[in-house]
């Protein structure tokens, strides 16, 4: 039975976190939180994040290296294999590269005058397929312009009302109303939403019958330039494989310049910047542009077998329930392109939040007695390519999800010492946070909601891929506010790492990296889990999520 959190469980909350801190009255969770430390997670970032696993490719050798280690090291610490007998949990994947020749032509007729435009390739226009086939084409493609392309009942917005775009190409806006107007009373306010996001704008679409996808971009809204949509949506495009080899998606997703737009705007005769205002309001009406579109994709095909890492440690008295730990193993592999260091090593990214699953493991080990509910820990595969292996445990469940009480991911650890806050990504999102205040209160920190909600960073790492299915899952940013240093100081090492190492080969363990405040988070993190573990009853998402009613359809409640 899902409930909300009582004042009495809060503060029997912050009664466990007080024990972590000072001991004594429970001496089993304190001995566990000792075992975390700097030691253990330097020894694994170093193996994990060195030349020898080449990056940690999804397919490779280096992924070969990085499943024998980590499932040895798992088995040292005596947990069982979380897959039945397997540690592994194959995740097929595809690899669709479109060949950088593709057009995209707008065409308008009037009577017997047909006008049209042709937009290129990476320069005005990016497109690809999901679908797993040599080639596809949209020909002869109504175009309608749908504002943002969202249906979400628990706003009570709908973009498709009374629409039928089945064979047609619908013109997407990036982000969403709250966003676009500010107003935290549309959606969230600044704060981006699920629906937001690229995914789900592409997803909808399928779902509505359109024939192609086409999301109009803009920096400010996107939280990058054109030049990422370039470098992340050009090459090989990495997907699972779904049983209809993906047929189910639109035959063609894609990004429009923003000058691109202004010119199919202007050849259909209607003011872009109008249309965008009115799709900010409550009863939008999609509107058709009069215009038809024509394009097309051919693919090179490459599929390929992942696997995610699954190791458990059985509940001691319901062990048919289930705390969740994830992490990404993956990272880039090598570009043998380049002069010098060709090997991306992901240190960082995510070596340092591999180790710490090995970490909480150790610790939950350490236990004379293990929690009351079982704790699985997943290492997942090809984070880099899309969020895929996470995607495809939560698609494929080894554990059901009305059992899964809640999950917490960790990408990349705090490699600048102790904080006195720690950010929460997706603040407000669940009942997780009040868990999390809780604990942090033992070790004098508070919560800070993320700074940057409007780039909507809670739908881009793995524990997106367990929320969207329902599981209520928390992800934390490492702290602004240095006990030291204060957070002018945090927030420029944090820039100049991003701009300096972030995703090039130049991620690799430093002995410069503190990690004191990493094994904080740690500690953090394991006295949720331990909580929650030993509970009876479930989280839930807050009223206004876009994940409640997901999570109350299969627990039962409404």
């Amino acid at each position: 039975m899902i409930r909300p959190l009582s004042v009495k469980l809060l503060l029997a909350l912050a009664a466990v976190a007080v024990l972590a801190a000072c001991g004594g009255e429970d001496p089993q969770l304190d001995n566990a939180l000792a075992t975390i430390n700097t030691d253990d997670l330097v020894e694994h970032i170093k193996v994990l994040g060195s030349d020898e696993f080449e990056g940690r490719l999804p397919s490779t050798p280096g992924e070969e290296k990085t499943i024998s280690y980590l499932v040895e090291q798992f088995g040292k610490l005596g947990l069982e294999p979380g897959n039945g007998d397997s540690w592994t949990q194959d995740v097929p994947l595809v690899s669709i590269t479109a060949r950088p020749d593709a057009k995209l032509t707008v065409a308008r007729t009037d009577g017997r005058r047909t006008t049209q435009l042709a937009f290129d390739y990476g320069d005005d226009i990016v497109v690809w397929t999901t679908r797993v086939v040599e080639a596809v084409e949209v020909m002869n493609s109504e175009m309608v312009f749908v504002g943002y392309g969202i249906v979400a009942p628990e706003y009570g917005w709908d973009d498709y009302a009374g629409l039928d775009v089945e064979g047609k190409t619908v013109v997407i806006l990036v982000n969403d109303p709250g966003f676009a107007t500010k107003d935290p009373e549309l959606f969230t306010g600044n704060a981006m939403t699920y629906y937001g996001r690229w995914t789900y704008k592409y997803e909808e679409a399928a779902r509505q019958g359109a024939a192609a996808a086409l999301i109009v971009h803009e920096t400010e809204p996107a939280a990058y330039g054109w030049n990422t949509v370039e470098g992340s949506w050009v090459g090989p495009q990495f997907s699972m494989v779904a049983e209809d080899d993906n047929m189910s998606r639109v035959a063609i997703e894609g990004w429009l310049t923003l000058e691109t737009a202004g010119e199919i705007f202007e050849l259909a005769e209607l003011d872009y910047d109008e249309l965008k205002a009115a799709a900010m309001q409550r009863g939008f009406e999609a509107v058709p542009m009069g215009l038809s579109a024509y394009t097309g994709v051919q693919n090179t095909i490459e599929r390929s077998m992942s696997k995610n890492v699954l190791a458990m440690i059985p509940g001691s008295e319901r062990p048919d329930e289930f705390f969740i730990y994830t992490s990404h193993w993956d990272h880039l592999g090598r570009d043998e392109s380049l002069e010098g260091d060709q090997i991306y090593n992901g240190a960082l990214d995510n070596a340092t939040g591999t180790a710490s699953l090995l970490s909480l493991a150790k610790a939950f080990k350490s236990l004379d007695t293990p929690p009351e509910r079982s704790i699985l820990f997943i290492a997942v595969t090809a984070e880099e390519q899309g969020l895929l292996g996470s995607a495809y445990y939560g698609e494929n469940p080894v554990y059901p999800l009305d059992k899964t009480a809640a999950a917490i991911n960790i990408d990349g650890l705090n490699i600048y010492g102790p904080m006195n806050d720690i950010v929460v990504i997706g603040y407000g999102a669940s009942e997780l946070d009040d868990y999390l205040a809780a604990a942090a209160e033992s070790q004098g920190r508070v919560l800070v909601p993320d700074p940057d909600a409007e780039k909507g960073y809670y739908y881009r790492s793995d524990h997106f891929s367990l929320a969207k299915q329902g599981v209520p899952a928390l992800y934390t940013g490492t702290g602004d506010d240095h006990v030291e240093h204060g957070p002018e100081w945090t927030r420029n090492e944090k820039d100049t790492w991003t701009a300096t190492h972030y995703h090039r080969p130049s991620d690799e363990y430093s002995e410069d990296w503190d990690l004191t405040g990493a094994v904080d988070d740690i500690k953090l993190w394991f006295i949720i889990g331990y909580t929650i573990a030993n509970e009876s009853t479930f989280p839930n998402w807050s009223e206004g999520s876009e994940f409640k009613a997901i999570r109350d359809s299969y627990m039962g409640t409404h």
